[in-house]
């Protein structure tokens, strides 16, 4: 049971967060992956996530979608509870009929894409919204087409993703989240599975997402430069916890923290 004058059931006011951490705890048997973790990120934000492998980057995403359970806490998503529910007047840990519900309001790009192979890419955008939300055929269709033409993929509806580059895929596994008519946006590594000269592509995308739908964006990357180009907030993470945090030119430009320093300092070998 969650007490709720540390949780309230709902949260209001003009400036709620679109997603709210609060004292969120993960763990995986003795290992603590995410420790009483708070993270408020505002809507339109667009926040990275960066530090060592094992730092919790990827479980923030994962408890999101609600592919991982959480131990401690509660993950609020545009004021309402995402990982409990409220139940005589307090909340209980969700269902997996509400949380299907409210995941409806967060999309999710994967590093390795994840699209249908079976079908085409217009097929995988309106896959999602004709089994899900329920529009019609021709509906979903019009949807898909005006998603795919935006990440400059119209050409290629037809082609399978055998036939299609990483970059290429990327970007339809942009246009398919988009189609649900997400809130929050989540992107697991994007550009690490793609060229070097790809990059910027998808990049250019995400910008274009930035600038056309007001969207709240939460990205994991090990990619320093994407970060900074495209973040208000980068979120140095350690041992489950935000070590640092700021806007991505102070962080990475003059890091405080000795963690954060030597952490941007071997990336910058590595590179």
């Amino acid at each position: 049971m969650a007490t709720q004058d540390r949780y309230p059931l709902e949260l209001k006011g003009h400036d709620k967060p679109m997603v709210r951490f609060a004292h969120v705890t993960k763990r995986y048997g003795s290992l603590t992956v995410l420790d009483d973790l708070n993270l408020d990120v505002a809507e339109g934000e667009m926040v990275s996530i960066i530090g060592p492998s094992g730092s919790g980057k990827t479980t923030v995403l994962r408890t999101l979608m609600t592919l991982e359970t959480i131990n401690e806490g509660i993950i609020y998503v545009d004021g309402k509870p995402l990982t409990h529910m409220p139940k005589g007047g307090t909340l209980v840990p969700a269902d997996s009929r509400y949380q299907r519900h409210m995941r409806t309001n967060i999309g999710m790009c994967f590093q390795n894409f994840n699209l249908f192979p079976h079908m085409t890419a217009l097929q995988n955008c309106m896959e999602g919204p004709v089994q899900v939300l329920g529009l019609s055929k021709a509906e979903a269709r019009e949807r898909a087409e005006d998603l795919l033409a935006m990440v400059g993929m119209i050409d290629k509806k037809d082609q399978h993703p055998s036939r299609l580059s990483g970059g290429q895929q990327q970007r339809v596994a942009i246009a398919r989240a988009l189609a649900m008519r997400p809130k929050v946006m989540l992107f697991d590594e994007v550009t690490s599975a793609l060229d070097p000269e790809v990059i910027g592509e998808v990049t250019n995308v995400i910008r274009k997402l930035v600038s056309e739908f007001r969207l709240t964006m939460l990205m994991v990357t090990h990619q320093m430069g994407f970060a900074r180009d495209i973040s208000d907030r980068v979120c140095f993470f350690y041992g489950g916890k935000i070590e640092e945090q700021g806007p991505p030119d102070e962080l990475m430009g003059n890091p405080k923290r000795e963690r954060t320093q030597r952490f941007l300092s071997a990336v910058k070998e590595a590179d």
